[in-house]
C-alpha cells in the first residue's frame, strides 16, 4: 500500500520542477488591523461597504467577486467557533468534482478569499480527507501553488490544522512536506481517526458533516470495533440547576432573581470588558486557554461566583460572551427571522431601519433586550477602533456568525456575507433602531 502511493506522488511529481527555493515559499504575512471607519463612510452605497467583500485591507472593502462555479459544491465553510473560541473553517475534500469539472484555479482563490475574513483573528482548519481519489485529487503543481499563495499571513493565526480521516497518501505527502514545514507550523497539525474525537475541539452538531463522511467513519468504527468511547459520540449532560450556557433565554429570565431579561454572564463579561477590554487590541479575535474557559463555564453552571479579574486574561472573558451566544438552544436573532436576514440585501437603503424595526419587534422580549444590550456594548467596542482594532466591519464578522445559524447549525458561505451585513447594519444604525 505504501509503496503505491509512494508511486502515486512520484507520478504527481514527475515532470514538476521542485526546487528548494520554490517549497521554501509555503511561509505564512502578519496581520493588518483594519482602521476605523471615517464619517465620509456613511455615504458609500451598499454595494461598496458589502461586508462579504471586506478583506480586512484598510477602511474601504474589496468586493468579493461569486465564483458560483466553486461555492455551490459547498466544499468550503465556515462552522461557527470551536471550543477554544477560534473561527472554524471546514474543508471537504469528497465534495471536490472531478478535475476536469473543477476550475482549481478558482478553488484556490476562493480559499484565500474565505480566509481572507478571518486570518486576522486565531482560527481554525478541519480537512475531511475522505473522499479525495485519483478522479478529484489536486495536482502536486497545484498543491505547489497553493503552498506559495499561503504565506505567513495566513499561518500566523491558524491555530491547528486538524486532518480528519488520515490515509496512508496523506500522511506521506505530509512527510514529503515536512522538510518545507517550518517546525512550528508542523506542530499544529492534529490527525483524526474518529469523528467521534472532534467533540473535544468543536461541537460536531455545529458542523455539516457529509454523509459520506459519516457514512465512513462507521464503517471504520465498525471493522476496527473501537471502545465504546470512540463508538459514539458523547451524551449530553443533565442540565445543572443553576445552568447557564445551553440555556433557552426565556428559562434563564424564569430563573434569574429580579427577573432579568439579559442573562448573567451577559452582563457580567460586558461589564468586565468595559472596565478593562476597551482598548485592547484584537479584542474578540483572539483564543483562550481550553482549559479556563471549561472552568470558567463550570462555575457559572454551577452557580459559583466569577471573578474576571483573577484569571488574567481579558480574552477570556470575550471568549466567554462569544460561547454563550453560540450555545444558546436557538440563535439570539432566532430561526424564524433566518430568511428574512439572509434576504436583507434586497431591502432598499430607505427602508432598511423601518424593516429590521418590524423583524426585531417580532423577537421575544428577551431576546429583544439581549439583542439591544449586546449592540450597545458593541458600539462602545468600535468607539475605541483607533485603539483595539475592532471597527464596525470587525465586529459584524466576529459576531454575526454567533447572533444566527441555521438550522443545522453550520454556515454556509452564501449566508455569512448577508448575516455579516446584516449585523453591521444594526451597528451603524443602532440609534435609528433601538433609540438613543
Amino acid at each position: 500500500m505504501a509503496s503505491d502511493l509512494l508511486v502515486d506522488l512520484q507520478e504527481d511529481l514527475a515532470g514538476e520542477d521542485t526546487p528548494d527555493s520554490a517549497l521554501d515559499q509555503l511561509k505564512l504575512s502578519p496581520m493588518e488591523d483594519g482602521e476605523c471607519l471615517t464619517d465620509d463612510m456613511a455615504s458609500l452605497s451598499k454595494s461598496d461597504t458589502d461586508i462579504s467583500g471586506q478583506l480586512g485591507e484598510g477602511p474601504y472593502p474589496k468586493q468579493f467577486e461569486t465564483y458560483e462555479d466553486i461555492a455551490r459544491h459547498q466544499i468550503v465553510e465556515v462552522a461557527g467557533d470551536d471550543n477554544y473560541g477560534r473561527k472554524v473553517i471546514v474543508f471537504s475534500a469528497c465534495r471536490m468534482p472531478p478535475q476536469h469539472e473543477l476550475n482549481h484555479h478558482h478553488l484556490l482563490k476562493y480559499l484565500k478569499q474565505t480566509l481572507d475574513q478571518y486570518v486576522e483573528s486565531d482560527y481554525t482548519l478541519i480537512y475531511f480527507h475522505h473522499g479525495l481519489t485519483s478522479k478529484n485529487k489536486p495536482s502536486f503543481s497545484w498543491l505547489r501553488e497553493a503552498y506559495r499563495e499561503f504565506d505567513r499571513k495566513y499561518k500566523k493565526n491558524i491555530k491547528a490544522l486538524y486532518i480528519v480521516h488520515p490515509t496512508m497518501f496523506i500522511r506521506t505527502l505530509l512527510i514529503l512536506f515536512k522538510p518545507f514545514i517550518s517546525f512550528k507550523f508542523g506542530q499544529k497539525i492534529n490527525y483524526i481517526n474518529y469523528l467521534s474525537e472532534l467533540e473535544d475541539i468543536v461541537k460536531c452538531k455545529q458542523l455539516v458533516i457529509p454523509a459520506r463522511v459519516r457514512d465512513y467513519d462507521e464503517k471504520i468504527k465498525a471493522s476496527l470495533k473501537p471502545s465504546p468511547e470512540e463508538a459514539s459520540f458523547p451524551p449530553p449532560s443533565p442540565q445543572l440547576p443553576h445552568q447557564q450556557f445551553g440555556v433557552a433565554l426565556s428559562v434563564l429570565k424564569e430563573r434569574s432573581a429580579d427577573n432579568a431579561s439579559v442573562p448573567l454572564v451577559m452582563r457580567e463579561t460586558t461589564g468586565f470588558l468595559e472596565q478593562h477590554g476597551m482598548k485592547t487590541e484584537g479584542i474578540f479575535r483572539r483564543s483562550a486557554n481550553v482549559t479556563l474557559v471549561k472552568n470558567i463555564q463550570h462555575k457559572y453552571n454551577s452557580g459559583e461566583t466569577v471573578n474576571f479579574s483573577e484569571q488574567g486574561d481579558i480574552h477570556l472573558a470575550a471568549i466567554i460572551l462569544k460561547k454563550f451566544l453560540r450555545e444558546l438552544p436557538e440563535p439570539l436573532l432566532t430561526y424564524r427571522l433566518y430568511n428574512g436576514i439572509v434576504n436583507f440585501h434586497n431591502v432598499e437603503s430607505s427602508s432598511q431601519v423601518s424593516e429590521i424595526q418590524d423583524m426585531l419587534k417580532t423577537l421575544p422580549e428577551e431576546n429583544y433586550s439581549s439583542l439591544k444590550f449586546l449592540i450597545q456594548f458593541l458600539v462602545q467596542v468600535s468607539a475605541q477602533c483607533e485603539v483595539n482594532k475592532m471597527n464596525n466591519n470587525n465586529l459584524a464578522v466576529v459576531f454575526g456568525p454567533n447572533l444566527l445559524w441555521g438550522r443545522d447549525a453550520a454556515m454556509t458561505l452564501s449566508a455569512i456575507g448577508p448575516i455579516n451585513n446584516y449585523t453591521r447594519t444594526l451597528l451603524d444604525q443602532h440609534i435609528e433602531i433601538f433609540g438613543p
